[in-house]
């Protein structure tokens, strides 16, 4: 078979695969699977910021990245048991993918999963 033959194969099969996971309904999540953050929606991220109390992203993701170097894939702005935290989602340069807590106020590092 002719590799442009099997690369149209693959494309036709992810994009079918999409469009049933499209067409599938959304799942109620799992019994402990709760995040224990809330996050914030967009209004509450710029009124905080605007407050001027929290340290800025990229303080929160230098503190993370000294744990674990990688590269930042995913940040939010979050209530945490003791005030708002920084959950950023690094994948590792060996390929592993961590969630970094980081103090929004003090902008210490303060979980990891």
């Amino acid at each position: 078979m002719h590799s442009i033959a099997r690369a149209t194969i693959a494309a036709l099969a992810v994009l079918t695969l999409a469009a049933a996971r499209a067409e599938e309904p959304a799942r109620p999540p799992q019994s402990g699977a709760v995040s224990p953050h809330a996050c914030l929606n967009q209004k509450e991220r710029r009124a905080a910021i605007d407050s001027g109390k929290l340290v800025h992203l990229a303080t929160a993701i230098r503190a993370a990245k000294k744990r674990m170097p990688g590269t930042v894939v995913r940040a939010r702005l979050c209530r945490g048991g003791e005030g708002l935290v920084y959950v950023l989602t690094v994948l590792a340069r060996d390929g592993k993918v961590a969630r970094l807590t980081v103090d929004a106020v003090k902008g210490t590092l303060v979980g990891q999963r």
